[in-house]
């Protein structure tokens, strides 16, 4: 027969182990929440570290040889410079965070609904932040070494090659953007099977776009990428970089999601 106390006890257990389980479910949950958000980070910590390269690598190849036109091989190096830093954090941080590193092509991505708008904000913000990185660490590495910048402003854009105009500026950037986004979309589309060669075609496509754009622009279509270099400029003293620093800005943000719309519409099924 139950007695009245081996039936609380058995209530006060039952309800402990209720509580227990409920904990452990609290406990799963910010253990899985805890990963989650670590998993972000890292993504936004490869978006840091490519950004970084790819001013580094690209813009400091430009302040090394110049890229006026007296210099042609400056041309050609600069344009390899940037496309072959996005071949090598292709296939390095390109598994973490897909290497955009590049605002106007994490737009992109997010609007065929490639990350979300949380992944979208942290990946514009790391983006800029190793573009600064970049930029700095050129200032560093020049003022120390004493070496001459030929490009005079830490490998920043301009509208000096379209004598002026910023509508020329504009269109420059957005068509140019407008190319290598669409490259983007193509090769990296889940309806495709590109196979490993994504990363290599994205970075001769960034060659191809730069081989035009420097002589105009100085070659943007990466919002960051101006960013960076304009406004360490800027806390040194030069401030006219800045000065037309929204036209790389806007335009390939805009050419990148024309591109995106474009993409959408041509790769759709036929009713």
């Amino acid at each position: 027969m139950k007695t009245a106390d081996s039936d609380t006890d058995r209530t006060v257990i039952d309800n402990n182990l209720h509580n227990c389980n409920i904990t452990s479910e609290w406990d799963n949950e910010s253990i899985s929440q805890g990963g989650f958000i670590m998993e972000r980070f890292k993504k936004y910590v490869a978006e840091f570290i490519g950004t970084m390269v790819l001013v580094l690598m690209g813009c400091g190849t430009a302040m090394l040889v110049g890229c006026d036109s007296a210099a042609g091989c400056g041309y050609i190096l600069t344009a390899l410079a940037f496309g072959l830093a996005i071949v090598a954090m292709a296939y390095s941080i390109g598994n973490v965070s897909g290497c955009h590193v590049n605002p106007a092509v994490s737009l992109a991505v997010f609007m065929n609904k490639g990350i979300d708008g949380i992944d979208l904000v942290g990946y514009i913000i790391a983006q800029i932040l190793g573009a600064l990185a970049g930029s700095g660490l050129l200032c560093l590495i020049f003022s120390l070494g004493k070496v001459t910048d030929k490009t005079g402003a830490l490998g920043s854009n301009g509208t000096v090659g379209v004598s002026g105009s910023s509508a020329a500026a504009f269109i420059t950037e957005f068509v140019l953007t407008f190319i290598f986004v669409i490259a983007i979309l193509g090769v990296t589309s889940k309806k495709a099977s590109h196979g490993s060669f994504g990363g290599l075609v994205i970075g001769l496509t960034l060659t191809f776009v730069h081989i035009l754009g420097i002589g105009l622009t100085g070659t943007s279509v990466n919002p960051a990428r101006s960013i960076g270099p304009a406004i360490v400029c800027a806390i040194q003293g030069n401030t006219a970089p800045v000065s037309s620093l929204w036209i790389f800005i806007v335009a390939p943000l805009a050419g990148a999601a024309i591109a995106s719309i474009v993409y959408k519409f041509i790769e759709s099924k036929k009713n």
